[in-house]
């Protein structure tokens, strides 16, 4: 038996499913994860399904999560989606459940639970989801609700069908998705409309980038600046693709000093591969678009000259 035909034995045999994602969630986080709750809660309406996880950070308009207390998670079934590394799993009673299932799209650097099930040529965690459900049809059903959030989280892990992960297989699963009865159109605007103060930052961006011969670009954003604006570091994540749009750069970080004091390091690439480069300072992700950690501005430097070195190697 293949692993997609034993995750759903899996899921019929348990009363109890709580699903999970990563901390700081984007659009595919909540996609996959709240996408296969509403799929399970409609295919299985005698089951108990639950969402958890920490705040959505200004997504709500997508999803909320469940209040779950820890007896639930006796004899229950643990679903993690869209999550690479266990440290980043939102809501660490992901581990108290009878058994976990990892479904995600990552590197699977670290395959964690009972169940492992990646595929790293899928655009996105929803758009798993939604082959899953294909595979399954005879016993899954998908509503309105599902539809809409995995049409959230392939718009958004593909940067609106521009990044190279998007297929021909994307598309014709996001067109499926679209005969469903929810506004596309309405969804694609809440997920690009941005407050005035990320706009602002947006402005800063583009005014204190630097990059370098090769195309290495790198912009840093301190807390102090961030207060100022009266941003919060989820907010910054609108803001992170914009050096792509330059012709001259060819991978970035974006450097976001944290209250703590740490800088949270977004990275992307339109080429050499930056997941490496991301693990070496507590990270991971994709090829071409990774996060990481930097404890000083000393560090930051260190990144940088990484991500210059990258971009050298591949002129």
């Amino acid at each position: 038996m293949n692993v997609v035909d034993q995750i759903l034995t899996e899921i019929k045999a348990y009363q109890t499913i709580i699903i999970h994602r990563h901390q700081r969630p984007d659009p595919d986080a909540l996609g996959s994860q709240v996408g296969l709750a509403e799929i399970l809660r409609t295919s299985f309406p005698d089951k108990a399904i639950y969402q958890v996880g920490g705040s959505v950070e200004g997504l709500e308009f997508l999803a909320l999560m469940d209040e779950v207390a820890d007896d639930v998670y006796q004899n229950a079934l643990v679903i993690v989606t869209d999550t690479a590394n266990s440290p980043r799993i939102s809501d660490d009673r992901y581990t108290l459940g009878a058994k976990l299932i990892k479904i995600d799209h990552h590197p699977n650097d670290e395959p964690y639970g009972d169940l492992v099930w990646v595929n790293t040529e899928a655009s996105s965690c929803s758009e798993i989801i939604y082959d899953f459900y294909v595979h399954h049809q005879d016993d899954l059903v998908i509503n309105d609700a599902a539809a809409r959030l995995l049409y959230a989280g392939i718009v958004g892990d593909t940067g609106r069908f521009l990044y190279p992960a998007t297929t021909s297989h994307t598309l014709k699963v996001a067109a499926e998705l679209m005969s469903y009865d929810f506004s596309p159109t309405d969804l694609n605007r809440e997920l690009e409309q941005i407050p005035m103060s990320v706009a602002k930052l947006a402005g800063y961006v583009y005014q204190n980038i630097e990059v370098d011969q090769n195309g290495a670009a790198k912009v840093i954003i301190p807390q102090a600046l961030l207060s100022d604006f009266g941003i919060v570091d989820s907010e910054t994540a609108a803001i992170v693709s914009l050096p792509g749009v330059i012709d001259e750069v060819l991978a970035w970080g974006i450097f976001v000093q944290q209250p703590e004091g740490y800088y949270r390091v977004r990275l992307r690439s339109k080429g050499p591969v930056i997941n490496e480069l991301a693990k070496k300072h507590h990270g991971g992700g994709h090829p071409l678009a990774s996060g990481a950690n930097a404890k000083n501005l000393a560090e930051v430097a260190e990144i940088y000259e990484e991500i210059q070195q990258v971009c050298k190697n591949n002129s």
